[in-house]
């Protein structure tokens, strides 16, 4: 089959196309024909070795943890899913190798779950890591409930797209950061305030609506501005952050709690937003498509920022 590989950790370039052995899946799993990968920064953080330190590797790695797809083959233990079933999933596997891009994945069928019907596999391919990422912040760190203040930084990104309309779906007050040519798009989500990052300082813009703090931040950009994200939380409030672990001194000297979440595959949750994807409640991302050969300025892209939405790679 033919996947994009890493040989060595390293910038874009050492990442090439080649052919591979094609994958079988063993009793648990299913094997996925991908029609599309999503673009992820974890992603180029793998290509670098920055996560040598987490996740065992073994070369060479076919970089990728987003997939859509069709069914192609079960193990003998796979009794939701049938040949031809139109799926998706976040393909993080316990030993970095085996990624989506390329034109087979194998998954345990406990991460994978059927598509959203009103959408292709395009933007299909953009919500799982990001959609679980946002999901497990919000829900499972941070019990969001309605009612609740939550300030998102990065509103306009991948997961960020996806926190905003689940936080509004719940009944949330929702501020988030976004330059200004993104603004119309966030709010389009569901995003009560925009807030212009590059124009005035976002703990400043949320304390001056917000005097008495509130109840959550979602930190999806890290960065030298993560430790302003303490200020603009009331006491007792909290900080979830993907990208940077959370200063617990700090958090304890403003009184809030803390929790840093690397997302894990959940099939459940998956369906979870399946469900308000096809009911209308929440759209994909707005997504870029580029050919799996484009893999390398993709994460160069990625790894410069400010994408909107997603970057999926057409595969198929």
């Amino acid at each position: 089959m033919r996947a994009m590989l890493i040989e060595t950790f390293g910038g874009p370039e050492v990442m090439q196309p080649s052919y591979v052995h094609h994958p079988e899946p063993v009793d648990t799993e299913v094997l996925i024909e991908i029609a599309y990968a999503g673009v992820n920064p974890v992603d180029w953080k793998i290509r670098e070795g920055m996560l040598s330190g987490l996740f065992p590797h073994e070369f060479p790695v076919i970089p990728g943890w987003d997939a859509a797809g069709t069914v192609k083959g079960v193990g003998k233990n796979v009794t939701e899913f049938r040949i031809g079933d139109r799926v998706y999933a976040y393909c993080r596997k316990p030993k970095v190798r085996f990624g989506t891009y390329a034109e087979f994945v194998t998954m345990d069928h406990a991460a994978v779950a059927l598509m959203p019907k009103n959408v292709g596999f395009a933007e299909a391919a953009s919500i799982p890591l990001a959609g679980l990422t946002a999901w497990q912040s919000l829900f499972d760190a941070a019990n969001l409930s309605a009612g609740d203040g939550v300030l998102i930084r990065g509103g306009a990104g991948g997961v960020g797209s996806l926190a905003i309309q689940f936080a509004k779906h719940a009944g949330a007050k929702v501020y988030t950061t976004a330059r200004k040519a993104n603004h119309e798009y966030v709010t389009s989500l569901g995003a009560d305030v925009a807030i212009d990052y590059a124009a005035e300082d976002f703990a400043d813009a949320v304390r001056k609506r917000e005097p008495g703090g509130i109840d959550l931040v979602c930190d999806a950009v890290g960065g030298g501005a993560h430790r302003k994200c303490y200020h603009v939380l009331k006491r007792g409030g909290m900080l979830v952050s993907i990208v940077d672990p959370p200063d617990e001194e700090m958090a304890r000297s403003f009184g809030v709690k803390t929790a840093y979440v690397f997302v894990s595959p959940d099939g459940e949750q998956l369906r979870r937003i399946t469900a308000l994807v096809d009911s209308g409640a929440v759209r994909a991302p707005v997504i870029e498509e580029m050919g799996l050969r484009n893999a390398a300025e993709a994460q160069r892209r990625s790894k410069v920022g400010h994408v909107r939405g997603k970057i999926v790679l057409k595969v198929r």
